[in-house]
């Protein structure tokens, strides 16, 4: 197992082979990378109270910070943070205890807090942030801190979502054919 790549206690996170963990990336614990996920240069993803799931064709990007809420009475499930299928998690994003639907674009340098719900198909602009239990429908972009519903994204933007992670598969495909073995 690589060293960026480790157990916490009895968890071993599970990472499919056709991911991609950037060899600066941190991966601890309770996490599942499903197929063709990325994970950039200095991102962290620390599951070590509770656990992270990241969807197929998921970029994380460079310096985020992925985290989780443990478990209590009050509260036996915690804060996991899950993540969809096609999910583009722009520069410097921290991600905390929250859900993520397919399809959505967080811009750089946001914040999105435990129990945020963030629907299908959303556009979070850069610097925003999403306060904890706050829910973001699906097909609007949003920005702001605190975060405000702006306006319905376009057709156009609504492609864009698909487009990035796909972009973002075909540029792991070149780093991982590029590393030496």
């Amino acid at each position: 197992m690589k060293n960026n790549i480790r157990s916490y206690l009895d968890k071993q996170p599970q990472v499919d082979t056709s991911c991609y963990i950037d060899d600066m990336a941190v991966v601890i614990g309770d996490v599942i990378l499903h197929e063709e996920v990325s994970v950039w240069p200095f991102a962290v993803v620390r599951a070590d109270v509770n656990r992270i799931e990241i969807g197929a064709r998921s970029n994380i990007q460079d310096h985020c910070m992925l985290h989780v809420s443990h478990k209590t009475a009050e509260k036996p499930d915690g804060s996991p943070l899950l993540i969809g299928d096609d999910v583009t998690v722009g520069h410097h994003v921290n991600l905390h205890g929250c859900q993520i639907g397919n399809r959505v674009l967080v811009g750089i340098n946001s914040i999105v807090l435990d129990d945020a719900v963030i629907e299908d198909e959303v556009m979070i602009g850069a610097g925003s942030l999403v306060p904890p239990r706050k829910k973001l429908l699906s097909g609007f972009l949003y920005m702001g801190s605190p975060v405000q519903q702006v306006r319905a994204l376009t057709e156009k933007e609504r492609a864009f979502l698909r487009y990035s992670a796909r972009h973002y598969v075909e540029v792991m495909q070149h780093h991982r054919s590029g590393q030496i073995k």
